[in-house]
This record gives C-alpha cells, structure tokens and sequence, in this order.
C-alpha cells in the first residue's frame, strides 16, 4: 500500500518537474511597457525573448487591456509600416528582441493608464512544432513615455 502510495507521488512529482522545465524553456529579459497619459487607448511592449527549444510566440494577453497583438514594423517602400504578425519564430538558442521599430506587442483598448513604476502581467503563449501551447507569465515595469533603451536608461 505503501509503495503504491510512494509510486504514485513519485509520478505526480515526477510530472510537476517535466511541467516546470518546459515552461524554463523559454525565458525574457529586459521587458517593459511605455507608460501612457490618462486618455490613451494603446501602448507598446518590449523585450528580449529566448527559448531552448524551438518555438513560435503566438499569442499575449493582459488584463490591463482589451486585445493585445503581435506587431512588426517593416520598410514598405519609402514607408515605414506596422502591422499585425499572426506568430514571431523564436529559433533554438538565439534570442529574439521584441523592440521599438521591429516585432513588439502592441496593447489596445486599454482599460486604464499604465503609470510609470508599476508592473503590468504579460501571458505569453508560444507553441513548438506538435502544436503544444504553453504559457508564460512576466511581470513587465511600466517605463516613462520618455524611456529609450539607447538613452542610457
């Protein structure tokens, strides 16, 4: 009874620790979100995303607002353009960066203002090859309207 009772722990733990390490896979440094006025509706987020494995970042979502999307800006002739990616490919080891004037999250309908200091949660979703989702949550400060990484700040 008691083997059973310790074999089946075992298997639980066991499974617990393979959850914990496929969501380490994937890890992020350096985010954060551009504060915004009181009126404001959209935002961007910005950080630097890695994984393990290879992957593909499919989704974000947030509470503070009512859709969040994945953005690239892009030259379209003389024009630069953003629009919606519907995934950005987050190849085995190499990191990827989520960065003003290139892929970013793009946060609309906001429900109130991001102030600058507080955290706002970000849930990444990113998929492998066999269409697994897994999530990611981050903790993401909330930067002056002024902030730029190339200041210095």
């Amino acid at each position: 009874m008691i083997s059973r009772i310790l074999a089946r722990f075992s298997a639980i733990f066991g499974a617990a620790l393979l959850s914990t390490s496929a969501y380490a896979q994937v890890s992020v440094t350096d985010p954060w979100i551009r504060a915004t006025v009181p009126v404001q509706k959209s935002t961007g987020a910005f950080m630097q995303v890695q994984s393990a494995a290879p992957v593909r970042l499919v989704e974000v979502r947030t509470e503070v607002a009512g859709r969040a999307e994945l953005h690239e800006m892009a030259m379209d002739g003389q024009v630069m353009r953003m629009r919606r990616v519907d995934g950005i490919d987050l190849p085995a080891g190499k990191p990827v960066n989520l960065a003003t004037g290139g892929y970013h999250v793009m946060l609309f309908d906001l429900k109130r203002q991001l102030k600058e200091g507080e955290n706002v949660e970000l849930t990444l979703v990113v998929q492998d090859a066999a269409r697994k989702r897994q999530e990611l949550k981050v903790a993401v400060p909330v930067k002056p309207l002024t902030y730029s990484v190339h200041a210095g700040h």
